[in-house]
C-alpha cells in the first residue's frame, strides 16, 4: 500500500508498504477514505517526539470503511464507514472505565503513556493512517460508525481535533460571559474559538502571527484577533485590554511556538523540549483565580517555567492527551443536527501522491494552509 512515511528530520515519503494484517482477534483493517495532518505530527518530523525510527507510518486522523476483523469484533462488520480516534485504548483498564482514554493501561507496551496512532515506538508503535489502510487493534472499542449521510469532511476531525477543542474549553469551565484567550489559530484553535463561544463565551481573543490564520478566525469564528509580533510583552498587553486577566487561557500551540535563540539551542541540545513561549503569555493573559488549559502537545522537560506565576496568582493549570472518545458521541450529534460545522478549516483537499508537497505548505504556512485533507484511495 502507499503510505506516508518518516525519513528523518523535516523529510516525510510517500512509499510502498506491507499492507497491515490482522494480528489479534480484535483488530479490524480500515480502508482509509480520508486522514488528515494534524499539527501534532509537525513535532515528529521536527525530531521532538523521540523512538520515531525511518519508515514509520504517520498520521492518527483516519477514517475509512471496514474492510476486515477479527473473529472477535462484535461491534462492526465489513462495510462499515467509521472514524477512529487517535487513543488507541482497550476499553477495560480503571482508565478507559473512568474516561481517561488516552492514558489507557493497556495500549502501549513501551511506557506509561496510553497509545497514539502514527506516533513513535514511545506511544506503542501503532502504524498511523497516512496510508491506504490502517489496522485498529481493540477494534470493539475505538471506531465509531458514521451516518452515511454526512461527507468524510464533516466526521473526520472527531478523530482528534473536534474533542480536542472541545475538551479545551470544557476544562477551563468556559461559561456565559466570560472572556477567553485562545493562543493559536491553527486547526485546534480555530475549533477552540468555536466552542467558546458555543458554551456562552462573552469575548474570544484569538492570538498568533500568521496574518491569513488571524484573518480567518476574525472572518469565521467574529473573534477579536492579536498579532503577538506587534507587542513587546503580547501577555501584559492581553491583561491590560481584559482588564486585569482573561477568565480562561487555552493554549493550543504547544511546543512549536516561536522559540528564542536560548530555547532554539536548548532543543538542539536535548536540553530543553521546545518553545514555551505560549505558557509565558498564558502566565501574564490570566486573571487571579482563572484557568490555563494547555492543548497543545509538549514533550520533555522545560527550563524556567513559569511556575511561580501561576502559583502566586492562584491560577488553575489542566493539561494533557484528550481522552477523544469521550466526546465522539454528542459531538457527533451536533453534526447531524447542524449545531456545529467545522469544515471551513479545510483549505486543501489532495490525494496521498501529492503527500510530501502536504506537509510542506502545512509546515511552512504556505499557500494559506490550515488544514489538509488527504485520499488515499485516489
Amino acid at each position: 500500500m502507499k503510505a506516508l512515511v518518516y525519513e528523518g528530520i523535516r523529510n516525510v515519503k510517500v512509499e510502498e508498504t506491507p499492507d497491515p494484517k490482522i494480528e489479534k482477534n480484535d483488530d479490524a483493517i480500515i480502508r482509509v477514505t480520508s486522514t488528515a495532518i494534524c499539527g501534532s505530527d509537525l513535532h515528529l518530523i521536527h525530531g521532538f517526539i523521540p523512538n520515531l525510527p525511518k519508515g514509520f507510518v504517520l498520521g492518527h486522523e483516519t477514517m475509512g470503511v471496514v474492510e476486515e476483523v477479527g473473529k472477535g469484533v462484535s461491534n462492526l462488520k465489513k462495510g462499515d464507514r467509521v472514524i477512529v480516534p487517535f487513543p488507541v485504548a482497550c476499553g477495560h483498564c480503571w482508565y478507559c472505565e473512568h474516561d481517561l482514554w488516552s492514558q489507557c493501561d493497556n495500549s502501549n507496551p513501551n511506557g506509561e503513556v496510553g497509545g497514539i496512532f502514527g506516533y513513535s515506538n514511545t506511544y506503542g508503535g501503532y502504524a498511523g493512517g497516512q496510508a491506504q489502510f490502517l489496522r485498529v487493534p481493540f477494534a470493539n472499542v475505538g471506531p465509531r460508525i458514521v451516518p452515511e449521510e454526512l461527507t468524510d469532511e464533516q466526521v473526520l476531525f472527531l478523530t482528534d481535533i473536534l474533542p480536542t477543542s472541545y475538551w479545551g474549553v470544557d476544562m477551563a469551565g468556559v461559561k456565559h460571559g466570560d472572556t477567553v484567550v485562545v493562543l493559536g489559530c491553527g486547526p485546534v484553535g480555530l475549533l477552540a474559538q468555536k466552542w467558546a463561544i458555543f458554551k456562552g463565551a462573552k469575548r474570544v481573543i484569538a492570538v498568533d502571527c500568521i496574518d491569513y490564520r488571524l484573518k480567518h478566525a476574525k472572518n469565521y469564528n467574529q473573534v477579536e484577533t492579536v498579532n503577538f509580533e506587534e507587542y513587546d510583552n503580547t501577555g501584559e498587553y492581553l491583561k491590560e485590554i481584559t482588564h486585569g486577566g482573561a477568565d480562561a487561557v487555552i493554549d493550543c500551540v504547544g511546543m512549536d511556538g516561536k522559540m528564542s535563540t536560548i530555547e532554539k539551542v536548548e532543543s538542539v541540545l536535548k536540553l530543553q523540549g521546545g518553545s514555551k513561549s505560549a505558557i509565558e503569555i498564558a502566565s501574564q493573559a490570566v486573571r487571579k483565580g482563572g484557568t490555563v488549559v494547555l492543548v497543545g502537545v509538549y514533550g520533555a522537560k522545560y527550563n524556567l517555567f513559569p511556575l511561580g506565576d501561576f502559583f502566586s496568582r492562584n491560577v488553575t493549570l489542566k493539561m494533557g492527551q484528550c481522552p477523544a472518545q469521550a466526546y465522539v458521541d454528542p459531538i457527533l450529534d451536533l453534526i447531524k443536527a447542524g449545531k456545529f460545522d467545522a469544515t471551513d478549516i479545510i483549505t486543501h483537499k489532495l490525494s496521498i501522491d501529492k503527500g510530501e508537497h502536504a506537509y510542506k505548505i502545512f509546515d511552512g504556512k504556505d499557500d494559506n494552509c490550515i488544514k489538509v485533507v488527504l485520499k488515499p484511495q485516489t
